[in-house]
């Protein structure tokens, strides 16, 4: 399909790179898994799955169950971003997109290649540059966020968290048990330190340190322990950030349209 771009992930990163996308006039498609476990929820397009429809920063993100030329264009015409459900990206064979951009930040490749599109770019750990993809973003924070990679890998993943107020490690909070997850506060909130602000099954879950509930992951998600599930600013002016695509975001989204733009003058690619 001429100048379609396939988002593969519709997290709250993957947000950012789809809005920049949408921004720009290119036709996008963001496509999800099944369950996704988004933390900064506020900030995902990826409730759509859920939802059936849900917005960031004023774009909707609509979920749609057949991707067809049909579909695709009633919601562009909408101004709105189409999303399928499609874990193995088996749309692409039919639909034939311009690019593809692998968003899932699994710090591993799912399955992403070169054969997906004449243009493929992958973000963060997992994806060689020339090799799985024509382009890697760079995703870890510092110097380097956003940098454009046409060859080699990306940081590898430290799985430290980057510091926000001089916390780190300490502002996100993992899945004590095995269970369903239960709500006790909402993104947003401004919790204290040791206060309970949810449970996994009957299991409490408290609070790591005092600032405002950026993330938390969905009411009822079966999460497993140690699983990522709330995430803590200790900044308490910081409120409306929840609900807002993040800096870091914002600069890899830059990366994404940069290589583009760069890859489809080069390949002779249409994206417009």
């Amino acid at each position: 399909m001429t100048g379609l771009v396939i988002v593969r992930g519709a997290g709250d990163l993957a947000t950012g790179t789809i809005l920049k996308l949408h921004a720009a006039g290119l036709r996008v498609l963001a496509v999800e898994c099944a369950q996704p476990s988004a933390i900064r929820r506020a900030a995902a397009l990826c409730e759509a799955v859920y939802d059936g429809a849900a917005e960031v920063e004023g774009v909707i993100a609509r979920r749609i169950d057949t991707p067809d030329e049909e579909h695709l264009i009633r919601c562009w015409e909408r101004h709105e971003v189409p999303l399928v459900v499609d874990e193995a990206l088996a749309c692409a064979s039919t639909l034939h997109p311009a690019a593809v951009v692998d968003a899932i930040l699994a710090k591993r490749n799912l399955g992403t290649t070169r054969a997906m599109a004449p243009i493929t770019v992958g973000l963060g750990p997992g994806f060689t540059a020339g090799t799985d993809v024509d382009a890697v973003i760079e995703t870890m924070r510092g110097h380097d966020l956003g940098r454009i990679l046409y060859a080699d890998a990306a940081k590898p993943n430290t799985g430290v968290p980057g510091l926000i107020a001089g916390e780190g490690a300490r502002r996100v909070m993992h899945a004590p048990a095995d269970g369903e997850m239960v709500h006790l506060s909402a993104i947003g909130d401004t919790v204290e330190e040791g206060q309970e602000i949810a449970r996994v099954g009957d299991t409490p879950v408290y609070a790591s340190l005092s600032g405002v509930l950026r993330g938390l992951i969905r009411a009822g998600y079966p999460v497993t322990k140690g699983l990522k599930i709330a995430d803590i600013d200790p900044r308490r002016d910081q409120k409306n950030n929840c609900f807002t695509v993040s800096d870091k975001a914002r600069c890899i989204a830059g990366g994404v349209l940069e290589a583009l733009l760069h890859l489809a003058h080069e390949k002779e690619v249409r994206l417009l």
